[in-house]
């Protein structure tokens, strides 16, 4: 079984002018970085977002952008879980998941 865990992690001190941003709730300024990692802790992909833009959006963003994973897949594997922090709303990314890959 392969777990998926998605962490954002603040970065402030490498970001440029442009791409910072600040997220109210965390209150932190800067950049995030989400990574989804498998259950022994290897990296599988990483997104880096402004900090303004919420989990939820970073974590379409990511899994949209790397779809083609879980398209070509097999079948006979088992299914993919993805582990998740309070940070996310799981009805927001049920719909909008279920709408890019069915």
């Amino acid at each position: 079984m392969v777990l998926i865990d998605l962490l954002a992690v603040k970065n402030t001190c490498n970001a440029g002018v442009e791409s910072k941003g600040f997220c109210f709730y965390k209150s932190t300024n800067g950049i995030k970085r989400q990574k989804a990692l498998d259950s022994l802790g290897f990296p599988f992909f990483t997104h880096c977002t402004k900090a303004n833009v919420s989990d939820d959006h970073g974590l379409i963003e990511m899994l949209a952008k790397h779809i083609d994973y879980f398209k070509d897949k097999p079948d006979y594997l088992p299914k993919t879980t993805i582990m998740l922090d309070n940070g996310y709303h799981l009805a927001v990314l049920t719909k909008v998941l279920e709408a890019i890959y069915p």
